[in-house]
């Protein structure tokens, strides 16, 4: 009697297929890179600007928009080409000012912030006070009358409202007053003089 081992073989043969299409699904599945892609991202890296570099390529700019300051020499410069202007306790008056060194001193102090002196009634004829400083002088003996503006010992401003007779420096004389308007501007108290700088009329 034959024995049957066919059905044997087949279920053998089938259990085989099965290990082995199991095997072949465990492996890991191979990552497939494509050549020209790779280097294409490769090529893009080494040609991608560096910001940093750039940056520290740049020169640094300075801010060269300010202003100089005025030097001195300009300073007296703009102060020739202005008017100079006093007041008597704030009241502008109209002075013909004389053209020597003395005035052009009192126009430049004027013009570097102004300039303010305590004035004091003296001998019932004159306001006089202290400039702070000596500026340039050329005294010449001579007889003041009211308006008149001289220059005492190189640093002091005399205002006048009467006579008087000694050697001065001019610098100027108040016009447009009477000689009653100065008695009452200069003779009943002691008053501020101001020298400002302004554009000529």
């Amino acid at each position: 009697m034959r024995k049957q081992v066919g059905p044997k073989i087949c279920i053998v043969f089938l259990l085989a297929l099965v290990l082995i299409f199991a095997g072949c699904e465990r492996k890991t599945p191979e990552v497939i890179t494509d050549p020209e892609i790779k280097e294409e991202s490769s090529v893009f890296a080494q040609t991608e600007p560096d910001n940093t570099e750039v940056q520290s390529a740049l020169p640094e700019t300075s801010d060269t928009s300010k202003p100089e300051k005025p030097t001195d020499l300009t300073q007296e410069t703009n102060a020739e080409n202005m008017e100079l202007i006093m007041k008597i306790d704030g009241t502008e008056v109209s002075v013909a000012w004389e053209n020597n060194e003395s005035v052009d001193a009192i126009r430049n102090l004027a013009a570097s912030g102004g300039l303010e002196i305590n004035m004091s009634m003296y001998g019932g004829f004159e306001q006089v006070g202290s400039i702070g400083q000596s500026i340039p002088r050329s005294d010449e003996q001579t007889t003041t009358k009211a308006g008149d503006i001289v220059l005492y010992s190189g640093n002091q401003v005399v205002v006048f409202y009467g006579s008087n007779s000694w050697a001065y420096t001019r610098l100027g004389r108040i016009t447009g007053k009477t000689e009653q308007e100065l008695a009452e501007m200069l003779g009943k108290k002691n008053v501020v003089l101001s020298f400002e700088i302004g554009a000529r009329r």
